[in-house]
């Protein structure tokens, strides 16, 4: 087991290579005419995460005025006053950041891998799965290499590179997670419980992933997940005191650090009321710009119960799969929060080497590939016929970014539907017949 699959030091020469090209792509383009292009992007930054926003916090700060006086900034209090001691080497901050968070994940998978190999050899030896499915039990050769294919999907993607270009919160956000799920896999509870802690305090959608934490770090001490079970009461009870904890500590600091808890509606209130309507990649800001008034509390819950109403149903279908559920929970993230940035979108795609495995089950993945390449070519194109040019209106601009919500919605379900339908050809056979001897067709409900 350990001779198959990669150890860190092996593989430290390709990933060291990955993050050199990284950085040098990344230094390249903080010294070009593109990096405030970039940055303007409304695809890149939102009100919560832009930079700008965050230097006039800074300001506001430095003449001893609560950033949270006006409506302009909105990001946390330790956010800034991190930045408040290195707002000199910003750039430097970020690349570094980056650089951490493909570290994380690429541990993370790596430790993911080798928990997924014992699990799978062990089934084999139990005789759990059908005999007949032989081409889809995972081998350590194919294996190899997806934790340095995460890395560089992270790295290398031009979603990620154009946040990190762009200074865009999300960078620190994305950094936070990946932490917790690194610490989450290697089944450290306290560890986990004050990242998921961190990632709430940033931007609170984060909550819905206590689900798949409990579930990981439940199935690492082998407690089984049932109401009767003490065992699990007694787990579950230290984690949820660990994160509220680690939470109540966050916010106090907080309190603290301002004198003042302005900061809780100026950050909290803002993501949930979402009273800036600027145009991003997400569903809110051209709704709520068309409705009336009095509609708008009604329907500001009705769309942000999306970002938290799936986690029960998919953690009670995936108790047995945690990590995936982990997967489509950031995935559903990205798409459902009130101010999503592409650097969202970077996060979860990095994982879909991970699931590699399933590509002979997914039925539309071409479509939805050039679906989502084309909708992110035609973001600045469909922004520049509306603002600049005249030629077109706020229609167009949210078509296509309705378009490119539609192509990740297909991207999940795509991914989820081939998780479920392995994970039943590895029990139920691969070539399913009928009684009468002819090939079944399976059908998920």
């Amino acid at each position: 087991m350990r001779a198959g699959l990669p150890s860190f030091a092996k593989m430290a020469a390709p990933l060291l290579l990955v993050v050199l090209v990284a950085a040098t792509i990344r230094a390249v383009l903080f010294r070009s005419s593109l990096a405030s292009f970039i940055s303007e992007r409304v695809e890149v930054v939102s009100p919560l995460s832009s930079w700008k926003r965050v230097v006039e916090g800074l300001s506001l700060l430095d003449l001893e005025i609560s950033p949270y006086s006006g409506d302009l900034f909105h990001e946390t209090p330790l956010t800034i006053y991190l930045f408040h001691f290195l707002i000199d080497y910003a750039e430097l901050v970020f690349m570094i950041t980056d650089t951490l968070t493909a570290v994380a994940l690429y541990l993370a998978v790596q430790d993911f891998n080798r928990v997924l190999f014992k699990k799978q050899k062990l089934l084999l030896e139990l005789k759990q799965y059908a005999p007949d499915v032989v081409e889809l039990i995972r081998t350590p050769s194919e294996m190899y290499y997806i934790p340095l294919k995460v890395a560089l999907c992270y790295l290398l993607n031009p979603f990620t590179v154009m946040s990190c270009v762009a200074k865009s919160t999300c960078a620190i956000n994305n950094a936070i997670i990946a932490f917790f799920i690194l610490a989450t896999i290697k089944g450290s509870a306290i560890l986990s419980a004050v990242f998921l802690a961190l990632a709430t305090y940033q931007s609170l959608y984060p909550l819905t992933l206590f689900a798949p934490a409990l579930l990981y770090l439940l199935q690492r001490q082998f407690i089984p997940v049932k109401m009767s079970s003490r065992q699990f009461w007694i787990y579950t009870t230290q984690y949820v005191v660990m994160y509220l904890g680690s939470l109540t500590v966050l916010l106090c600091l907080s309190f603290f650090l301002l004198n003042s808890w302005d900061f809780i509606p100026a950050v909290y209130g803002f993501i949930l009321s979402v009273p800036d309507l600027t145009p991003n990649i997400g569903l809110f800001w051209y709704f709520f710009a068309e409705m009336f008034e009095h509609f708008s509390l009604f329907f500001v819950f009705v769309f942000q119960i999306n970002a938290f109403f799936y986690t029960i149903p998919l953690s009670v279908k995936l108790k047995e799969h945690p990590m995936f559920l982990m997967f489509l929970q950031i995935a559903i993230i990205s798409i459902f929060k009130s101010y999503p940035t592409v650097g969202d979108v970077a996060l979860y795609m990095a994982f879909l080497p991970v699931w590699s495995h399933l590509y002979r089950f997914l039925r539309n993945i071409f479509i939805v590939s050039c679906m989502l390449i084309v909708c992110s070519l035609l973001f600045p194109v469909l922004w520049h016929l509306w603002i600049y040019a005249g030629s077109a209106n706020s229609n167009f601009y949210y078509a296509i970014t309705l378009s490119f919500n539609v192509g990740q919605i297909l991207l999940v379900s795509d991914y989820f539907y081939a998780y479920l339908r392995r994970e039943y050809h590895l029990t139920h056979g691969l070539y399913l017949r009928k009684k009468d001897g002819t090939e079944a067709a399976l059908v998920l409900k």
